[in-house]
């Protein structure tokens, strides 16, 4: 009930530039802590800010390590190529990750490419059930550049598979707002390595639950 109250006041009325949360370099203010009410599009404050959490919890020792990109990460990849993008990893070892995960935002829709270097695999995760083949194959380029600038060392794609989830695959979103909150919850799960058995029922239960994990900066 307490936690309740906590995300009540989260949702009231207020200054909508007041700070809720900061971490990761990010601030999330009361007017994107709103965009997590009732059926609102989650923005890239909040998207950022989650994969922040998800990052921090895979330092600890049962987790697998983590690296998410930002949402800005792609179009950036998109319109400038490598060279756009080459900096972005300065104090990171991509290669030394488990799983770096690739928030993608589609003109209005959310979706998730998740790279295992352990399996090489890149996976795309889209709660509507489109299919991405054309985003796992920019990822994968990337991933070839940044491992020839970074290791000198030359991909083979034949060693690694590519997949669009299917929508038997994953849960899927029923209607035309949750897809930001699937994004999150894809990462959350994923980056525990549990089963997603969770649907469209739980999207206002975990709205509420990411609302008080954002104020609190820990999953729960």
């Amino acid at each position: 009930q307490a936690m309740e109250r906590e995300v009540i006041a989260a949702f009231g009325k207020g200054d909508p530039d007041e700070i809720m949360s900061s971490a990761f370099k990010l601030k999330v203010t009361r007017e994107d802590i709103h965009t997590l009410r009732n059926l609102c599009w989650l923005n890239d404050e909040i998207i950022n800010f989650y994969m922040g959490l998800v990052m921090e919890r895979s330092k600890k020792e049962e987790y697998p390590a983590v690296h998410a990109f930002s949402t800005f990460f792609y179009p950036k990849l998109i319109s400038g190529g490598y060279k756009a993008v080459g900096r972005w990893t300065r104090g990171v070892d991509v290669f030394k990750q488990d799983i770096v995960l690739v928030p993608v935002h589609l003109r209005a829709h959310w979706t998730l490419a998740v790279i295992d270097i352990r399996k090489k695999t890149i996976k795309y995760f889209d709660s509507l059930g489109q299919k991405g083949d054309k985003i796992c194959q920019t990822l994968f380029q990337y991933l070839q550049e940044e491992s020839k600038e970074k290791r000198n060392v030359e991909l083979n794609i034949s060693e690694w598979t590519l997949h669009s989830m299917g929508p038997h695959e994953i849960p899927q979103q029923l209607n035309g707002s949750d897809c930001g909150v699937f994004v999150c919850k894809f990462a959350d799960y994923i980056s525990r390595g549990k089963p997603m058995n969770f649907s469209q029922t739980h999207m206002p239960y975990f709205r509420k639950k990411m609302v008080w994990e954002i104020i609190h900066q820990q999953l729960l």
